[in-house]
């Protein structure tokens, strides 16, 4: 019997218990991440984050990062283990982001678990990182079951996403330009703040108030979102002004910014949740940090009669966690082992 026979019977004998345990591997951009968990609970989480590393470039750089997971990745899987207080033996299966992400970076993470699951003869499970951020709200909230809507807001995607099952999840909306994450990114490198640009508008905007009157797009009835527009009218805004010698009011721009992103995803979700009769609202991916983001939500969720979940700031962000209970769910759902020849899948 072949490795793949192996790992579909091993599977098909785990699937319905809760008991088994993951190594989960997560190097989709510049975060190396591993983690251990056993059904929607987290044994032990380890984060490599090489941050510094890229802020002096004013954003991630694909080679670095890839170079520095390969660095990483051996330490941080012992690591945690160490954390779990398990060794290889005691792991059940394997679990790894294998898109979307950075190529270089993914293949890290692909390219060891395959290894490491051969090795072991434990199962591969391949996970989308999009799913990953969606369950890390089965962590926080370890009784959330579907339906439920949840609004992801990341560094790549922006989404709107009605959740029947963790293998059916339809997309009511999501951004046609830019992301959430990435406006955020771009924005605060033309009012000279350093990366990561999210927590830096968000610590100017404390400082500021709404005073600048800015565009939005898609105001008819959509769920879709646009970024390109706002971000570019920042872009002018701020050019325009230095040619003309005019003051920058950064923080106040930085608040009208980070309002204008919040109310916009905010609006769009609630609706969406009105719509489709759905009485939770879930909260997933980086962007999910933001305090303005996560406040307005919960407040206006309240108002509306919705369940808000707002899993930690930590599970928003990448990590392994949120890939060892996707692999749970996907393993519940029916998913099969990944082959040997599992690529990443940098556009999935």
């Amino acid at each position: 019997m072949n490795y793949y026979e192996k790992s579909k019977k091993t599977l098909e004998a785990i699937k319905d218990r809760r008991d088994y345990t993951i190594l989960a591997i997560e190097s989709s951009c510049d975060e190396t991440a591993v983690a251990v968990t056993r059904g929607r609970t987290v044994l032990s989480s380890v984060i490599s984050s090489q941050i510094e590393i890229h802020r002096r470039f004013g954003g991630v750089v694909p080679e670095i990062a890839s170079r520095n997971h390969v660095l990483a990745i051996g330490n941080i899987v012992e690591e945690a283990l160490a954390g779990a207080k398990l060794t290889l033996e005691g792991i059940d299966v394997v679990a790894v982001t294998y898109g979307p992400g950075l190529l270089g970076a993914l293949l890290v993470g692909v390219s060891y678990a395959k290894a490491l699951a051969f090795a072991s003869g434990k199962p591969l499970i391949p996970i989308d990182h999009i799913k990953g951020h969606m369950a890390a709200n089965y962590i926080a909230s370890p009784e959330l079951q579907p339906p439920y809507l949840c609004l992801l807001a990341s560094g790549g995607h922006t989404a709107i996403l009605k959740v029947n099952s963790f293998a059916d999840i339809v997309t009511l909306g999501s951004t046609q330009d830019d992301a959430a994450g990435e406006a955020f990114d771009k924005v605060a490198r033309v009012l000279g703040l350093p990366y990561p640009g999210g927590p830096e508008i968000e610590k100017l905007a404390k400082e500021g108030l709404p005073t600048y009157a800015l565009p939005r797009a898609f105001k008819e009835k959509s769920y879709d979102f646009s970024f390109s527009g706002l971000k570019t009218a920042i872009i002018n805004l701020v050019e325009n002004s230095r040619a003309r010698g005019e003051e920058i009011r950064r923080a106040d721009l930085a608040r009208s910014f980070q309002d204008e992103v919040a109310d916009l995803l905010v609006g769009k979700t609630l609706a969406a949740a009105a719509e489709y009769n759905l009485s939770t609202v879930a909260l997933a991916g980086g962007v999910g940090a933001n305090g303005a983001l996560r406040e307005r939500l919960a407040l206006q969720g309240a108002k509306a009669g919705l369940r808000i979940l707002l899993p930690p700031r930590a599970l928003c962000t990448d990590n392994a966690a949120m890939i060892g209970v996707a692999a749970y769910e996907e393993i519940a759902c029916g998913a099969l082992p990944a082959e040997l020849t599992l690529d990443a899948d940098p556009e999935l």
